[in-house]
């Protein structure tokens, strides 16, 4: 099995302006998955439904795929870590006659949390290998790519960097509004690191452990189509297998 730990997930509230955060923001959203059990009044745990992206795993709701963690299970997190694995399951039917060899977790927090601006971070170390796909991220409710998405953080297995991009209408899939931010000497995806995006009315600023490295103004999404990011959106949080991943 393969597993990405997560901890420590908030959007901090600021108000709607280009000025940055405001000093007055509070927290509206935070999980430090203290307790002994995933706090569903936060998170929905998805299971497969729509197939995309050629994935090769099917999203279960099981404590093998999705579960709280403490002490050296969680090492590095104060208070516990979200665990989320795939795990090698042969010959796996879904619902809809769909078969897998591989079963893993998402979550998201559609009908829960959902809101638009302020800063969305996540702390998190990654599994490195060949074909897995982490990611991080948010969207809103409707039609994709109209809705927009946000990906604070993806990787496909190679230790040595993470992945921003914006998906939108006449800018989705191949994305121009892409960045690839490489670790310094030393640092890989499998230690905790915190991913994170400032979200304003006119820009999205990308940085990993506190430091930016990509800037997306409402200017250059223009330059592609139209600007998706003034309504609120949702997290998602999910560990895929293989995929057809835009390079």
């Amino acid at each position: 099995w393969f597993f990405l730990v997560f901890t420590g997930c908030l959007a901090a509230q600021s108000s709607p302006s280009a000025g940055g955060v405001d000093p007055a923001a509070k927290t509206v959203f935070f999980d430090d998955f203290a307790g002994d059990a995933l706090d569903r009044t936060k998170w929905n745990v998805v299971v497969t439904g729509q197939w995309v992206n050629n994935e090769q795993q099917a999203y279960v709701d099981a404590p093998e795929v999705i579960r709280i963690v403490h002490g050296a299970e969680a090492e590095g997190a104060a208070n516990g870590a979200l665990e989320i694995r795939a795990v090698y399951r042969s010959g796996f039917v879904t619902p809809n006659n769909r078969k897998f060899e591989f079963v893993s977790g998402r979550l998201d927090t559609r009908g829960k949390f959902e809101a638009a601006y302020g800063t969305w971070a996540a702390r998190m170390k990654l599994p490195a290998g060949a074909w897995l796909w982490p990611a991080f991220w948010a969207l809103g409710a409707g039609r994709w790519p109209d809705v927009g998405e946000i990906d604070i953080m993806e990787n496909v297995g190679d230790p040595s960097w993470t992945n921003v991009a914006l998906h939108g209408p006449g800018y989705s899939g191949n994305t121009p509004l892409v960045a690839r931010r490489a670790f310094p000497p030393g640092q890989d995806i499998s230690g905790w690191h915190v991913y994170a995006v400032e979200w304003m009315p006119d820009r999205l600023v990308f940085s990993v452990d506190g430091e930016t490295f990509y800037t997306v103004t409402k200017a250059m999404v223009e330059a592609h189509g139209r600007w998706a990011y003034d309504a609120p959106k949702y997290l998602i949080l999910n560990l895929a297998i293989g995929g057809q991943y835009p390079q």
